[in-house]
Parts: structure tokens; sequence; C-alpha cells
């Protein structure tokens, strides 16, 4: 015979924790007849989790199917819409104070004043 095949495949010893299997995806139908209405021919049919990066922190977040499903059928949110912030982000914007705009346009040039 020949020699033996060397061992290829890597062991994982016990200190290693075993990989995360990623999470399949979980999906909620959509109930058409709740969603707000909107001129598209394209309203959502089901809800799945969804990644996405917050804009303010760019941190990695998940909008899940159950949060989706209170946006588009209990607050009646429009159905092109998406997350863009994570929960964090979206309270410290709504807790900062508002900027309100000038009064008149005199305010608005440089240098003037009302």
């Amino acid at each position: 015979m020949g020699k033996p095949r060397p061992n290829r495949v890597k062991r994982r010893t016990s200190a290693e924790p075993p990989a995360a299997a990623p999470r399949p995806p979980r999906r909620i139908p959509a109930d058409l007849s709740k969603q707000a209405p909107s001129n598209t021919y394209s309203p959502r049919l089901y809800y799945e989790d969804l990644e996405f990066k917050c804009r303010d922190c760019r941190k990695r977040e998940v909008w899940t199917a159950e949060q989706q499903q209170w946006w588009y059928e209990v607050a009646k949110g429009p159905v092109q819409s998406t997350a863009i912030r994570c929960r964090a982000c979206r309270s410290a914007r709504r807790a900062s104070p508002k900027r309100t705009p000038p009064k008149s346009h005199k305010e608005r040039r440089p240098g003037g004043s009302a």
C-alpha cells in the first residue's frame, strides 16, 4: 500500500466555544387590511427580520418581524419606510431640543437682525 494520508480536518479543542449558528429568518404573514393605504403595487406581504446599520452610530441592528408588524399595522407607518436608527439613537434624537427656524427672512441672512 502507500503512505497514510494526513488528516486535514482541524479538530476543535474543548477550550474553543462552538460557532454560533445563524438564526433562520422568521416570517410573519402581513394583514393587508390593517396596513395604511398607499398608492403602491407592492404592499408588504410578510414581515421578516431585517438587519440594518444605524445612520448615527453605525451599529448593526435587527428590525424584527414583530416590530415591523407593529409599525405597519398598528402605527400605520408608510409601507415604503424602513428602520434607519437604533433605539438608543432614536431616543437621543427625540430628547434633544428641536431647532426652530428663524422668524423672518431678515434673520436668515448673515449679519441680519430683527
